[in-house]
């Protein structure tokens, strides 16, 4: 250390050049502000910092650089002490920042903040600029939709709400119609049992009008024909409410083949009448049922009431059905069900 610190005090700048590191402005310095009491001194110089102090210590051990006598001031000198003493004051008065360089920090600071009050301002517009904007378009892509399905999905339910109300009367109205369905059943099976016992009647009073042609029975016979018709005519209704023609043609038909019989008999005038609303029935069936339906009804009520409706009467329509000729014989006819 005291080598060093010898070396420092004594050597010459071109000596002091010879180390890494210690430019010549350096070395000059170096020189200009020894001696040196200490190698800690030699941080006072302007330019030597402690990583190149090490540095320098180190390449003077290494490089064993030898000392040069001469080149020692002496302590003692005045002037060099007062040279000294200036030259260590000049590092500290060059440390003192200038005018220029303190106005160009505060510029630079005043710099720094206009631009980031610049970018705050900027960040704050496109902040607002974004909620301004893409509101509008996040209220179009996402809250509306939500919306118009919360709305539809809404009228859904009001839908289904009114199709379940619909299937419950639909529901009632199936039950009436399948009670109704069950009562015309019911009726067509009175009716259809009524006209087995009405026949079997006819039957028998026919016989005993084989061995004893009493007008009583004949009377009776003629009511009990007329009974048999009104009942085919109501079954044959009840046919064409289910919409079963077929049937209900096969009943119009029997009526009339019976009221014909009856009307020859009798000689009734209303009967004649309802025997010709009974023909346009059969020729309006299976085509017109309404007109026809219409036309069973005028014929039951001249049949119930006995009298001719005094309206005018239409041709009947042409049919395949023969008329029979009236005869007063009792024992063709028909045979009794068991």
């Amino acid at each position: 250390m005291k080598d060093f610190l010898h070396f420092l005090n004594t050597a010459s700048v071109d000596s002091l050049l010879k180390i890494p590191g210690i430019s010549r402005s350096l070395a000059e310095n170096l020189v200009a502000a020894r001696p040196f009491n200490s190698v800690d001194e030699c941080l006072n110089v302007r330019g030597m910092g402690k990583n190149l102090l090490v540095r320098a210590q180190s390449s003077f051990e290494s490089l064993e650089i030898e000392p040069e006598e001469h080149a020692i001031l002496p302590v003692e000198q005045e002037p060099m002490a007062i040279e000294k003493s200036q030259l260590m004051e000049e590092p500290r008065r060059d440390d003192k920042p200038s005018f220029g360089s303190r106005l160009g920090q505060v510029l630079l600071s005043f710099t720094r903040a206009l631009l980031r009050l610049i970018l705050l301002v900027m960040l704050i517009v496109g902040i607002g600029a974004a909620i301004y904007y893409g509101a509008p378009l996040l209220y179009k892509k996402f809250v509306a939709p939500v919306e118009q399905n919360a709305a539809r999905v809404s009228e859904l339910e009001n839908e289904v709400t009114n199709l379940q109300t619909q299937l419950t009367k639909i529901n009632d109205q199936l039950t009436e119609i399948n009670n109704r369905i069950d009562d015309v059943d019911q009726s067509i099976n009175a009716h259809t049992a009524s006209l087995e016992k009405l026949e079997a009647m006819q039957t028998t009073i026919e016989s005993q009008l084989i061995e004893n042609n009493d007008r009583v029975l004949l009377e009776l016979k003629h009511e009990v024909m007329k009974t048999r018709v009104i009942d085919m005519l109501g079954r044959a209704r009840l046919y064409l409410a289910q919409s079963n023609f077929g049937l209900a043609k096969e009943d119009v038909q029997s009526a009339r083949d019976l009221l014909a019989e009856l009307q020859a008999e009798a000689n009734d005038k209303a009967l004649g009448q309802a025997i010709i609303r009974l023909d346009m029935a059969l020729g309006n069936l299976p085509v017109f049922p309404v007109v026809a339906s219409g036309d069973l009804d005028i014929a039951w009520q001249i049949l119930m009431t006995g009298e001719a409706i005094a309206t005018e009467t239409p041709e009947p329509a042409l049919t395949n059905t023969p008329t029979p000729e009236p005869t007063l014989e009792f024992s063709a006819t028909v045979t009794a069900t068991p």
